[in-house]
């Protein structure tokens, strides 16, 4: 403790409290003092908080810090049950409590301000859920969720531009050694200008090089254009001809369909949403929301430790031990003999299982067949990607299998020839290295000659002379053709821009083809998809109106069913109530006494009649026991003192026989001094 109160003081004592406080000073606050030094560290954490904790309420007070180290995740020492303590302690302002929150604080101060700076933009504002229903409420939750992930990212996008290692001296570095790099980049162009002065006509040499520039980009440009064009007609094609592909399959299902099997297919689909509307999904969502509410209650809760997690096992074990024992005893007690209705709850049960699985079943192998569907696209778009066509069905698939093998003679030969040259090449490169040394040796065996007449070094030197003037006569020839290559270069530039726009004339005019086709196809697509909209808002419609009306007929016919099936339960009930009263009727009315006896008035007659002995025999019990109370209870008293008596008697026999052994051992001690 006092550890932890030197490292408060030096703390408080540091930038940016400067209290100047000392262990006698910091223990002799008092507690309104501790508890306006809490709200400062905490206003320090969270500028929000830095407030006069006497211009508000102490409840006030206590709220906003219990709220602040929530937020922040304190959690307090002790059980879960000592949470009223701590927040009393909080408000009065008692050491035991205030000092290990200041420890707590001061010791991750920085951790503290990043978690409190975030919490403002994290904490989630909770929206009941009967207010999501209104759209535009559900519209701003939305963006607000949406808001909350952006700062998210761009949070911790700033993290690791903080953490990238990214210093200023370094980009300085680099900043300066670009500045270098451009100012030789300028010193070398001012230097091919002087160079290029030189040259005549050079003013219109570059006015031809910028055109000839600006030619190679645009061409680059129409390329593009053209590309994409093409892309755009593909993908277009693409899209007529999935929409056609559709059109066929919806004239097949509606041609080969029947009206009798579309309102089959429409009442097992209306059945199978109602059950999951009305049943299943209000199930799953209650249940949803109770794990929820435990989540939440569970969250809200402090962290337990292994000590709380046994209790609250052991209470568990308990309780259902309770419940098993009650659920027996109701059986025992409420469960009919000879019952039919078990057997029916029990077939029903089963059956709801049955349902529920097979629903469960069905929902899974839709979710998987729109998956397969949804891989299925995402595959076909990959290969038309790849490939750029449809995949290959049939014969273009054999077609493209026997061009395939065509390909791969083909690609057996040229990899003989391709061996054939390798090994040729293996030849010629030992040939070379023969060569080489040779070469060598015959170098050897001159500078041996040169060395023996006293002139070596001669070949070497007649060598470079020859290399040294060939280079010469190479730097001559390449002065005199300077002018030649430039008028030549010039000439080239002329006819290549001659050749490009010849060359891009036919393109230009497929490219503007291409743009008519394409309007053409464009304004096609559009009429062809306002036919399909007015027929598919024809057919909509249609569907609606038969909707409306098979949901109206399904409406009263499930009206109907249940009044039938509601009149038919009740004539059962009632027909089961006539022939028990029947039977019991001519049962209490039998001349046999067995057959009386079997009676219901009868048995509960002989109940109430054992009932009333019973209740007469427990009254002159009680009267017994209460007449003898009195003797017995004196009777009571009596052994009791009686004991008491023995006990004291049994413990003065002990002291006497313990005295009696004391003494003859000193008897028998002086004896033997006598002796001696």
């Amino acid at each position: 403790m006092s550890d932890q109160i030197q490292f408060i003081v030096e703390k408080l004592n540091q930038e940016p409290f400067r209290r100047s406080y000392n262990l006698i000073t910091f223990d002799s606050l008092e507690s309104v003092q501790l508890v306006q030094l809490l709200s400062d560290v905490l206003g320090e954490i969270d500028p929000k908080h830095a407030v006069d904790i006497r211009e508000e309420l102490p409840e006030q007070t206590a709220k906003r810090m219990l709220t602040l180290l929530g937020i922040l995740k304190y959690k307090p020492p002790g059980s879960p049950s000592d949470l009223s303590a701590f927040r009393q302690g909080l408000v009065t302002g008692s050491k035991a409590v205030i000092h290990p929150v200041l420890h707590w604080l001061l010791q991750r101060s920085n951790e503290l301000k990043k978690r409190a700076y975030l919490a403002r933009f994290l904490v989630k504002l909770e929206v009941p859920v009967e207010f999501l229903q209104d759209d535009t409420v559900a519209d701003i939750n939305k963006q607000y969720e949406e808001l909350m992930e952006a700062f998210k990212n761009l949070h911790k996008e700033c993290e690791q531009l903080k953490t990238s290692g990214l210093s200023t001296a370094e980009i300085r570095r680099d900043i300066s050694a670009m500045e270098e790099e451009k100012d030789q980049l300028i010193k070398r162009v001012e230097r091919l200008k002087k160079r290029v002065e030189t040259v005549q006509n050079h003013q219109r040499m570059l006015e031809i090089a910028r055109q000839l520039r600006l030619e190679k980009e645009r061409e680059e440009s129409l390329a593009q254009q053209k590309e994409e064009q093409k892309n755009q007609l593909f993908h277009a094609e693409q899209r007529l001809q999935r929409a056609q592909l559709q059109l066929k399959e919806m004239h097949h299902a509606v041609v080969d369909s029947k009206p009798e099997s579309l309102m089959k297919k429409l009442e097992e689909e209306i059945n199978f949403n109602s059950y999951l509307v009305t049943e299943k999904i209000p199930r799953e969502l209650e249940s949803k929301k109770k794990s929820v509410y435990f989540l939440q209650k569970a969250i809200a809760e402090p962290a337990m430790n292994q000590s709380d997690l046994n209790v609250l096992e052991i209470k568990i074990n308990e309780v259902n031990a309770q419940i098993n024992q009650l659920i027996e005893k109701r059986m025992m007690k409420y469960e009919p003999i000879d019952s039919k209705f078990s057997m029916y709850r029990q077939q029903a049960s089963i059956i709801s299982r049955k349902k529920e699985a097979k629903a469960e079943e069905l929902q899974a192998a839709r979710e998987e067949m729109s998956s397969t569907e949804r891989q299925m696209l995402q595959k076909t778009n990959h290969a038309h990607e790849l490939e750029g066509s449809e995949v290959l069905k049939g014969d273009e698939f054999k077609h493209y299998v026997t061009k395939l093998r065509s390909k791969n003679t083909v690609y057996k030969k040229k990899r003989l020839e391709i061996a054939e040259i390798t090994a040729e090449y293996g030849v010629l490169q030992r040939t070379e290295e023969l060569l080489r040394q040779r070469h060598e040796a015959i170098q050897q065996q001159l500078q041996a000659i040169e060395d023996k007449k006293g002139i070596s070094g001669y070949s070497y030197t007649q060598e470079e002379l020859e290399r040294v003037s060939a280079v010469k006569s190479e730097m001559d020839e390449m002065k005199g053709q300077t002018l030649d290559n430039m008028s030549e270069m010039v000439k080239k530039l002329n006819s290549m821009v001659a050749e490009k726009k010849s060359s891009l004339a036919p393109v230009i005019k497929e490219l503007r083809q291409l743009r008519q086709k394409c309007q053409e196809l464009t304004q096609e697509c559009d009429e062809k998809k306002i036919q399909y909209d007015s027929c598919a808002a024809g057919l909509e419609s249609n569907r609606s109106a038969l909707e409306q009306e098979v949901k109206g007929l399904l409406e009263e016919c499930a009206q109907e069913e249940s009044n039938y099936r509601y009149v038919n339960c009740m004539k059962r009930n009632l027909e089961i109530q006539l022939q028990r009263a029947k039977e019991e009727m001519k049962t209490y009315v039998s001349p046999d006494p067995q057959e009386r006896r079997k009676a219901i008035r009868e048995q509960y007659t002989r109940m109430i009649l054992e009932q009333e002995n019973l209740g007469k025999k427990l009254r002159e019990k009680q009267k017994v026991v209460r007449e003898s109370h009195g003797p017995n209870m004196k009777q009571i008293k009596m052994w009791q003192d009686f004991q008491q008596l023995m006990e004291c008697k049994r413990e003065c026999f002990l002291k006497q026989q313990n005295q009696a052994a004391i003494g003859q051992v000193i008897q028998e001690g002086g004896k033997d001094r006598l002796v001696l």
